[in-house]
């Protein structure tokens, strides 16, 4: 990936950029991270480009106001990385990174990713969803114990929770619908777990990601210098090629596009299940994208530019 040459040679191409971070979701605050990140890589590499937060005012306002000519968008969470903010964005007709509308908002439900991905033949766990007035008295019977529970609609292991005994799981359902009256509740795969960066069409090579927590949480992902990360991992190579093909497959079904992130787990049978898309991964410094991207000979500042050009028309 690293000899491919840009399709955008001159920084001017791109026009006034507005870095969309923030937002009003329960991520705002990995948003705000992420986007000092990118805002400093766009400063290094030259791109004309204002910080717009949509939870300040009025986004259109402030779109027309700065002169804008296209999007970076690092919102996470509902209202951002939903196909809110880009249906907003194409209706402006302001051209922006990443998925679509509709890739967007399938990617941020969990229970349509999955029904997508089985009508797909994409692996992932079995589950059940509980509406707002749905009773859990079934869950146990059909999908067993240990389990995961988490809103359908969040990102980041917000209200997620890891269930061993059948007296936490109310608990767990009430944590969950905290943030989203549709929870999603969902077999428990025991092995380790992996993610796949998507760019430009390629898979990146997968990472491995151990923790000493219970699960892979919020500060785990973002905060927690205990969470070790191999990369490029330990798959087999057979492995880790089903592993890259059937993330790009698993991203092209839900309508992904531009770039993203996949996450899956591997049992002890060697099978792997897929778990939900990132639409708009984290680029933290404790982020996955980037770490993938420097394996291939992509770093930060590169990444960043090459994120943006898929907002360029005919670029995808």
């Amino acid at each position: 990936m690293s000899a491919r040459p840009r399709r955008i040679e001159h920084v001017d191409a791109f026009g006034r950029v507005a870095l969309l971070l923030g937002g009003d979701s329960a991520e705002r605050e990995i948003s705000l991270i992420s986007g000092r990140f990118v805002a400093a890589a766009l400063a290094r590499l030259g791109v004309d480009h204002v910080l717009i937060d949509p939870a300040d005012g009025d986004l259109a306002e402030r779109i027309r106001a700065e002169r804008v000519q296209r999007a970076f968008v690092i919102l996470h969470g509902p209202g951002g990385e939903d196909g809110t903010v880009q249906g907003a964005l194409e209706f402006l007709g302001i051209p922006y990174t990443g998925s679509g509308v509709l890739g967007c908002a399938l990617a941020m439900d969990k229970l349509r990713t999955k029904q997508v991905w089985d009508s797909a033949g994409i692996p992932t766990p079995e589950w059940v969803a509980l509406g707002p007035d749905d009773g859990i008295d079934e869950v146990i019977g059909r999908l067993g114990l240990p389990l995961f529970v988490k809103p359908a609609t969040e990102g980041s292991s917000l209200g997620m929770s890891r269930v061993d005994r059948a007296e936490d799981l109310p608990a767990a359902v009430a944590l969950a619908r905290g943030f989203d009256t549709s929870v999603l509740v969902e077999r428990l795969i025991d092995g380790p777990e992996y993610t796949v960066s998507i760019l430009d069409g390629q898979a990146l090579p997968s990472i491995r990601i151990d923790t000493p927590r219970v699960f892979y949480d919020y500060q785990a992902k973002y905060f927690s210098d205990d969470t070790t990360y191999l990369c490029p991992s330990d798959l087999e190579p057979a492995v880790e090629e089903a592993a890259r093909r059937l993330s790009l497959d698993a991203f092209a079904a839900i309508a992904g596009s531009g770039w993203g992130r996949v996450d899956l787990m591997r049992d002890a049978d060697g099978q792997l299940w897929f778990l939900e898309v990132n639409t708009v991964p984290g680029m933290t410094d404790h982020s996955l994208v980037p770490m993938a991207a420097r394996t291939m000979g992509l770093d930060y500042d590169e990444l960043v530019w090459r994120v943006l050009e898929s907002s360029m028309e005919g670029a995808a």
